[in-house]
């Protein structure tokens, strides 16, 4: 259907993106406290900027609690751009690396470990 439309073609390497992706998975699973800390300075600076869209202190207090939340989705949301990045080059490396193949298989044992620390530590944190 693309084909049609376009008059060139390219080619998505589906190995890679799917190696990419859960690389970020267990890299945004093991490291949850950095993923925290994206979310909170992500969530400042979209208040500080939108801050600065307003004139008026009452315009500003008026909606600022709906602005908040939406502002806390979208840093929740771009916090995995980091961890995409990184997966990405995990994943680049392994393919130069080991080849092609390790790659998603890896990143499954990579996001399995990644699960079950992040299971250990919240049990940790409530038993304590």
């Amino acid at each position: 259907m693309l084909t049609e439309i376009l008059p060139f073609r390219f080619e998505l390497d589906t190995i890679a993106i799917a190696g990419a992706s859960l690389w970020s998975l267990a890299l945004y699973l093991g490291f949850s406290q950095v993923n925290e800390w994206v979310i909170e300075q992500l969530n400042r600076w979209f208040n500080f900027a939108e801050r600065s869209l307003y004139t008026s202190q009452s315009e500003f207090e008026k909606t600022r609690k709906a602005r908040e939340s939406q502002n806390s989705f979208y840093a929740s949301l771009f916090s995995i751009v980091p961890f995409l990045l990184v997966g990405a080059l995990c994943n680049w490396v392994l393919e130069i690396s080991l080849g092609e193949s390790w790659g998603i298989s890896t990143g499954i044992l990579a996001c399995m470990g990644a699960g079950i620390y992040q299971l250990g530590r919240r049990d940790g944190e409530s038993s304590d």
